[in-house]
């Protein structure tokens, strides 16, 4: 995205620890941007994204506020490909033109965005690495049922998602996060050294 730093996208499945890396990562004072922060923003009242987004499901989707219902958005798109598709047709090259201008903002050599949908938007491409944080598709299920997440929706959801295997196969650096708290934080230290090393920034 920029000549100026390396660029890792940063992604995984649902509760595969995608979020749990990135704050790690924070916490080693790595720029992180959460995209889905992101689509937050662009979802509020006046944000681009509501215009958008009620041009393809209706005022429907919309609070009173004219915010978008995420709620509402999802239950419109969830087991439909055909309108998830064009969701993401819409919103996307918003969404990555907003990081582009993080990214132009960053004056530190290595910088992260995570992303839930990197590879099933192609978005992954534009980064100078894919970083992939997998489990087991059944730690999957277990930690969104931990979460709340009803086993119908978790497997709807997941279904909605490439494969971890998929992502993985892709990936330059992959997190295997099938372990402890303990060894989560000693395989980030790993794969770290491979992104820095991958960036040019350690022999």
């Amino acid at each position: 995205m920029t000549d100026r730093i390396c660029s890792v996208g940063l992604t995984g499945g649902l509760a595969s620890g995608k979020s749990t890396v990135a704050e790690l990562l924070r916490q080693r004072g790595i720029p992180v941007l959460d995209a889905d922060a992101v689509v937050h923003g662009l979802y509020e009242t006046g944000g681009e994204g509501v215009a958008l987004v009620a041009d393809l499901f209706g005022d429907g989707v919309l609070k009173p506020d004219q915010s978008v219902d995420r709620a509402a958005l999802a239950a419109r798109v969830l087991g439909d490909a055909e309108a998830l598709e064009s969701l993401n047709r819409a919103i996307h090259p918003v969404v990555r033109d907003e990081i582009g201008r993080w990214l132009g903002a960053i004056e530190e050599p290595i910088a992260v965005v995570e992303a839930a949908l990197l590879v099933e938007t192609g978005s992954w491409k534009t980064y100078d690495l894919l970083m992939v944080v997998s489990c087991t598709y059944q730690q999957q299920l277990e930690r969104a049922f931990n979460r709340g997440v009803g086993p119908l929706r978790a497997r709807a959801l997941l279904g909605a998602q490439a494969p971890i295997d998929k992502k993985v196969a892709l990936a330059d650096v992959v997190v295997d996060n099938s372990g402890t708290p303990e060894q989560l934080e000693a395989e980030l230290e790993r794969a770290w050294m491979e992104v820095e090393k991958s960036c040019g920034l350690s022999a």
